[in-house]
């Protein structure tokens, strides 16, 4: 399309450019605490970027997109690595710009059933291979792993203070994803389907065409891992602990409703969309809102005790 030279063709090409733009500004005013440094400054280029890829730019940089998912992912990547293998993520994937963090909680899970240990191995296979992929292509502009919080044994452990957010458990109670299947199951709920949105929201707005086309292969990595995830729990019968969990994070990230459960006994909800067949998009604001357990615009908190490193850093204020 952009080899052609007939005049349909250069004013579609003008109209795409002009929708993308908003959706950037779009995307800047819903993410707080960006307006100051960003809203005035235009930036060309990002990544590199030349030629048809050289767009005015008044949101977040493909750079500062991109470490935003690193930051997420560093998150999974522990999570599952934890739960499969009973450790931690090497050193060498570690480092970078900003302040690096230590993991706390966390044990390997006494699976029982050998297709969930299958699934969960797997999938933590794949959350490595994110990390690895978005620090290369990041380069020296990557930033560390910053402190989280994986913690199910205390009751102050983040994942305790999710599902009592969800109602799942009372005060003074623990919840260990680490403690059998379908706590794992529940667990790896709380993180999917909030990956997916985050990256359906971002993946419009990278000028890039190869990081583009990175974030939507790892777009679709983990909406199976989402998928895998919805459908093993509603195999389980655990619907009800799902919606508890979406529940909740829908009150976190505003008064759009952005989360769907897995379903009731009799008809299944496998696959969360809009009436359209289309998945939902968060902002970074939103994404942050949840994973620091916080519906208020804050800049650390639950997985994340002392927040995360890069410029997308504030919740957005709920």
């Amino acid at each position: 399309m952009f080899q052609n030279d007939n005049d349909n063709a250069i004013i579609d090409l003008l109209d795409k450019r002009v929708r993308k733009q908003e959706q950037r500004r779009h995307f800047f005013r819903k993410s707080a605490g960006l307006t100051a440094g960003l809203a005035t400054g235009v930036i060309l280029g990002a990544c590199g970027s030349s030629g048809d890829d050289a767009v005015a730019q008044t949101g977040p940089t493909d750079p500062e997109i991109l470490n935003f998912a690193l930051n997420l992912e560093y998150l999974e990547a522990q999570f599952y690595q934890m739960a499969a293998y009973g450790r931690t993520l090497p050193a060498n994937l570690l480092t970078g710009a900003g302040r690096q963090g230590a993991v706390s909680g966390g044990h390997i899970v006494p699976f029982k059933d050998p297709l969930v240990a299958a699934y969960a191995k797997e999938i933590a296979d794949d959350e490595v291979a994110h990390v690895a992929f978005l620090r290369a292509a990041l380069g020296s502009a990557a930033v560390a792993q910053p402190a989280i919080n994986i913690d199910g044994a205390s009751a102050t452990g983040a994942f305790s203070v999710a599902a009592r957010a969800a109602g799942l458990i009372t005060a003074g109670q623990t919840f260990d994803p680490y403690a059998d299947d379908n706590s794992f199951l529940l667990g790896a709920y709380i993180f999917e389907d909030v990956g997916v949105t985050a990256y359906k929201g971002a993946s419009p707005l990278i000028q890039n065409k190869t990081f583009l086309e990175a974030a939507a292969g790892i777009l679709a990595a983990e909406a199976y891992h989402a998928g895998l995830v919805r459908a093993v729990l509603y195999s389980k019968g655990l619907t009800s602990q799902a919606q508890a969990i979406s529940d909740a994070r829908d009150s976190l990230d505003g008064a759009t409703d952005l989360d769907q459960g897995i379903g009731t006994a009799t008809v299944s909800n496998i696959v969360p969309l809009d009436a359209n067949g289309i998945a939902y998009s968060r902002t970074p604001g939103q994404v942050l809102n949840i994973v620091f357990l916080n519906k208020a615009a804050v800049t650390q908190g639950g997985f994340f005790p002392a927040g995360v490193n890069g410029t997308l850093a504030m919740s957005a204020p709920n």
